[in-house]
């Protein structure tokens, strides 16, 4: 049964400290800002454990903290789409059609799955042993809070196509700069730090790629400028300039 949380425990800023490996790197006033988006999260949003598991302060802490990086340049509006977010202790086991280990087919059976979002007003599917690593191990360009929060972005304009809502003048350079790095990784190109899963379709690509703008911002950056600068425009921020505030 679905329920609402309570806002933001009284020792979520140590939580956040030692929990969240990319917490320094945030200003003062960022941090302030995340933990006020996050505790909007917790308070308008369900949250429920699956199986039994329980939710503690750590993993609302974690979960919601990493949710609000990527609106953070943005509004709580652009989750209007989040009604839910279901978190089970490790992979779900989902049965249903996938995208198969070679482009262009299909695999139908039971399948390890990270985390899930499902679209009109659907729930988000966390495992919580995948976040927790990789809020406690970024720079590998792989997060499943941002991969799944990514796809309700995406999911505004009622269709999942890998643009979310952008302003007219970004959408050329938009479509030129995503088309030819999807393009790229579909003819089986290494391009790092961008995950291969993100040749599956476009909506992939775009969860992908927003995992590498903000866990691997300065290998993206580094690597593909141009997805990088598109991915910098729309959210509001520049993750790689931020991240030479991470504590070493």
């Amino acid at each position: 049964m679905f329920h609402r949380r309570k806002g933001l425990s009284e020792d979520w800023a140590r939580v956040a400290e030692s929990s969240l490996a990319w917490w320094g790197s945030f200003s003062a006033d960022e941090q302030a800002q995340l933990a006020d988006i996050a505790d909007w999260l917790l308070r308008h949003k369900h949250w429920e454990a699956a199986h039994g598991f329980e939710l503690s302060d750590e993993i609302l802490t974690v979960l919601a903290l990493s949710a609000a990086v990527l609106v953070l340049g943005l509004d709580t509006d652009y989750y209007r789409e989040v009604s839910a977010i279901v978190v089970f202790p490790t992979t779900i086991m989902s049965r249903g059609e996938y995208a198969g280990p070679v482009r262009g087919t299909v695999t139908d059976g039971v399948v390890p799955v990270l985390g899930q979002a499902h679209d009109r007003r659907g729930a988000i599917l966390i495992a919580w042993d995948e976040a927790r690593d990789a809020a406690r191990n970024p720079g590998h360009g792989r997060n499943v809070v941002f991969h799944e929060f990514a796809h309700k972005l995406d999911m505004l304009d009622d269709v999942t196509d890998g643009t979310p809502p952008l302003p007219k003048e970004q959408m050329a350079r938009w479509v030129a700069v995503c088309t030819e790095a999807y393009e790229s990784l579909q003819s089986g190109a290494a391009r790092p730090p961008l995950d291969p899963y993100g040749a599956t379709n476009p909506a992939e690509f775009f969860a992908v790629a927003t995992e590498a703008f903000f866990d691997a911002p300065v290998a993206l950056r580094t690597n593909e400028p141009d997805v990088y600068e598109v991915l910098a425009a729309f959210y509001n921020q520049d993750p790689a300039v931020r991240s030479r505030r991470a504590p070493s």
